[in-house]
């Protein structure tokens, strides 16, 4: 049997499902592609609290990335303007996100999908809520 244009691109259509699933689980999950710099302290076990911004505000990537999608709170953080995939100083700005509040072990898979150490470093901050929070912020260089 021939396979003709519109079998190729069926089979393409078929496949492209499973190729997008194994990259996610491929970036995200496996012990393969993140290791945890040394040089990082334990994430501690309990509740925190976390301010996100960008695709972590979306419920099926917070199911992905840590299992469930949480009961979020819309927050805004004062002094700090968007750039691209950063947070940056800005008096008299705010960005608006989610409060998030996690614990231990989905912190550190929180930590895993952001590189922490390699990518992002978390700082704390405080939220329009008053809340104490981690906020991811992208390391320069």
């Amino acid at each position: 049997m021939m396979m003709t244009p519109r079998r190729l691109g069926l089979l393409g259509l078929c496949l492209a499902p499973f190729a997008i699933a194994g990259w996610f689980w491929l970036t995200w999950l496996s012990p393969w592609t993140y290791e945890r710099p040394d040089s990082l302290p334990e994430v501690a076990s309990g509740e925190h609290h976390l301010f996100v911004y960008g695709t972590l505000r979306y419920a099926p990537i917070r199911w992905l990335v840590y299992g469930r999608t949480g009961d979020p709170q819309p927050v805004e953080l004062h002094g700090y303007q968007r750039k691209g995939l950063d947070l940056v100083p800005s008096a008299g700005d705010s960005v608006e996100g989610l409060m998030l509040t996690v614990d231990g072990e989905e912190l550190a898979h929180l930590d895993r999908y952001e590189r922490l150490g390699i990518r992002y470093f978390r700082q704390q901050v405080t939220l329009s809520n008053g809340q104490e929070a981690w906020v991811y912020r992208r390391i320069e260089g």
